[in-house]
């Protein structure tokens, strides 16, 4: 995604001069009254956002979510703790801000121009287009004149703000409708599941969602690049928003924000319509028989993880050989498999155990200095290309100036391992680096669509096992006097 790797300059001199500019301002070292002294003295920083994969959602292991850590990481800057407010939209966010309930709203929120009366905006911290969707199958329109069904966006969003300003300079018969008691991502289920036949999204939570909903389909894109950002109280105070700016040079300096949007977003890119249908009936119809597996060796990852990796390595076919001579679900090595004491490769069981031991041998040699998150991933580059070549790759790493510690900055150079001019001066020579670049992301992205689609298997089985009227609370219909006709 090249419009992150911009704003990795653009937030940290932007916001270098914003911070200098209004450093008479920054009261945070002292006692000083303001926004910010109100912080420190109640010893929290309350956030208000939305529950998403994205920003914020909490599972048996804790907290997550790129706003979630970000706001985790403010609060850790100014020595407060942080207070999550989860609310079921915009609005009600909004509410929470203009209430003083909330200091500042973090939620992947799209730049705004029509709260800017009453909301100041932090700094860029990503990139995105809004995109009209439609459902795969229907014809695909190519603008807006060429709309014909329903079209709906969400209440407070900046999509309606969007369709304003078209529906004024270009179309001026553009209608559409707007859900008061739905948000964006549940209007982009509604036009996967049929049950809606437009509606505008961000471009990075279109391409999560199509992981588990490969029918929804993008029609075209309906801005430039708009920044992702964090929303503050207008005010005469500028002591949190000043705060908020040394933060964010800070985090760019150190390549917090980097490795924070490598987490979430690096692997977030090209989508394989075929692929991902293909492995999301892989998990109705094959999954089932080796779930168990997966979840009874899986030891320092969650199983979820462990069953990625074999569908990347065999597509969880027991029977899978190679032409080199890798065999299993697990596709192990003769070698590998005397090492760890696996005896029939192509026994599910002693496959799945054997990978998962493996790879836990694996994680063992990653130093401590890499975060703890990301010793997968080099862990999973080692499991395709050999320890040997991961080692040649921290080196390149470092001699280019990178940080060997970091995934973000040895990923890129893994393609350069099959370059001549690079493995000759490294120890163990040539490796197919792309290949192991690959791998990495794919298991990321299978991981992505098999959480997600367990996850929505579940909902839709509780929905069933219930009576009519709670399946219309589950997937309530846009509703007359819920709606607002432009």
């Amino acid at each position: 995604m090249k419009s992150i790797k911009i704003n990795y300059i653009l937030v940290g001199a932007v916001t270098l001069l914003l911070a200098l500019a209004l450093w008479p301002n920054i009261t945070w070292h002292g006692g000083q009254r303001g926004q910010l002294a109100a912080i420190k003295s109640r010893g929290e920083l309350r956030i208000s956002t939305l529950n998403s994969p994205l920003t914020y959602f909490t599972t048996k292991q804790g907290a997550g979510g790129l706003d979630y850590e970000l706001a985790k990481h403010f609060a850790n800057y100014l020595g407060v703790k942080l207070v999550v407010i989860s609310q079921q939209n915009i609005n009600d966010m909004f509410n929470d801000l203009d209430e003083d309930i909330a200091d500042l709203l973090a939620a992947s929120l799209n730049y705004n121009p029509e709260r800017l009366a009453s909301a100041r905006i932090g700094p860029t911290y990503y990139s995105v287009s809004q995109q009209l969707v439609y459902r795969l199958g229907s014809p695909r329109p190519k603008s807006f004149a060429d709309i014909k069904g329903k079209l709906a966006v969400a209440s407070g969003s900046a999509h309606i703000s969007t369709l304003k300003q078209l529906k004024r300079d270009k179309f001026p018969d553009l209608k559409w409708q707007t859900a008061s008691d739905l948000t964006s991502k549940e209007l982009l289920e509604q036009v996967a599941d049929g049950k809606l036949d437009y509606t505008l999204g961000d471009s990075v939570t279109i391409a999560l969602l199509q992981r588990v909903h490969p029918q929804l389909a993008v029609a075209f894109d309906v801005t430039d690049e708009q920044p992702i950002t964090w929303y503050l109280k207008r005010g005469n105070d500028d002591s949190l928003y000043a705060a908020m700016l040394d933060f964010f040079n800070q985090i760019v300096d150190d390549n917090t924000l980097a490795r924070l949007e490598e987490k979430y977003l690096g692997h977030v890119g090209s989508f394989d319509y075929v692929d991902t249908k293909t492995f999301l009936s892989a998990i109705d119809v094959i999954l089932p028989n080796f779930r168990s597996l997966f979840e009874k060796y899986a030891k320092e990852i969650d199983w979820k993880l462990l069953a990625a990796i074999a569908y990347q390595e065999s597509h969880w076919d027991p029977q899978a050989t190679s032409p080199t001579g890798v065999r299993g679900l697990m596709m192990l090595t003769r070698s590998t498999a005397d090492s760890l004491g696996v005896n029939d490769r192509l026994d599910p069981q002693e496959s799945i155990q054997g990978g998962a031991l493996y790879l836990q041998r694996l994680m063992a040699k990653v130093p401590d200095s890499v975060p703890v998150d990301e010793r997968i991933w080099f862990s999973l580059a080692a499991y395709n290309m050999g320890w040997g070549h991961m080692l040649d790759a921290r080196k390149l790493t470092k001699m280019q100036q990178g940080n060997p510690d970091s995934w973000l900055d040895v990923k890129q150079r893994l393609p350069m391992l099959s370059q001549k001019r690079y493995h000759s001066q490294l120890t163990y020579g040539y490796a197919r680096g792309r290949e192991a670049y690959n791998y990495v992301e794919n298991i990321r992205r299978y991981q992505v669509s098999l959480v997600g689609y367990l996850q929505e298997k579940e909902k839709r089985a509780a929905q069933e096992a219930a009576n009519q009227e709670a399946m219309g609370r589950a997937y309530p219909a846009i509703a007359p006097e819920l709606v607002i006709d432009y």
